[in-house]
């Protein structure tokens, strides 16, 4: 139900925002607007535009695929406060995933940043504490990963790609989200933790 609201919600902003200049600007993550000029909806209004079509569709798909299962595990865990806690998990997660953001780049009046992209790492991640096996797909690759090989690959690569600087993709808001997903469900519940070594271990035995 949550998920499916951020969902629509989100497509929504991005979608008016597409043709809609400075909505999109003034939404839009800007560490000099946030450090300097109180911007600080910026912080969180990010996590709901998005650059293109494409950044939109993928974000959404893996929202939706990873999401709608996430908050159902969650509602199993905690009863109804599964959906406030997924739903806190989220949004605190696209405030989270970008403050190495922040602080590296207060001074940088041209540097913005935009997408959902951190707290879908998060998403996934959190997922991936509860599902250690689950075999996951990548596109072009047919056979199936399980999920925390992936997530091993997932922080190198992040971590190698934000060292180089190569592209413009925020590689450092997708290590931190994705840290902080798999962390955050611990605070209600830190046995969840020793669940996910004994499933990787019997997996690897």
């Amino acid at each position: 139900m949550i998920n499916l609201i951020l969902i629509i919600v989100t497509v929504g902003i991005s979608i008016s925002a597409f043709s809609n200049e400075n909505l999109f600007r003034n939404l839009s993550f800007n560490a000099y607007a946030v450090a300097h000029q109180r911007q600080y909806h910026k912080l969180f209004t990010y996590g709901f535009v998005h650059a293109n079509g494409i950044h939109l569709f993928v974000n959404m798909f893996v929202l939706w695929m990873f999401g709608k299962n996430l908050e159902a595990s969650y509602v199993y865990l905690f009863d109804q406060k599964g959906h406030a806690i997924y739903l806190l998990l989220y949004v605190s997660s696209i405030v989270v995933s970008t403050m190495y953001d922040l602080k590296k780049h207060k001074d940088n009046y041209y540097y913005n940043a935009v997408g959902a992209s951190g707290a879908t790492s998060a998403i996934v991640f959190a997922y991936i504490l509860l599902y250690p096996t689950q075999k996951l797909y990548l596109l072009f690759i047919p056979i199936g990963i399980p999920a925390f090989f992936f997530a091993a690959l997932f922080l190198i690569y992040s971590a190698y790609m934000a060292k180089k600087k190569m592209d413009n993709i925020g590689h450092t808001a997708h290590f931190m989200g994705a840290v902080y997903g798999f962390l955050f469900v611990l605070i209600f519940n830190y046995k969840l933790i020793i669940h996910f070594v004994i499933q990787i271990v019997d997996f690897l035995t």
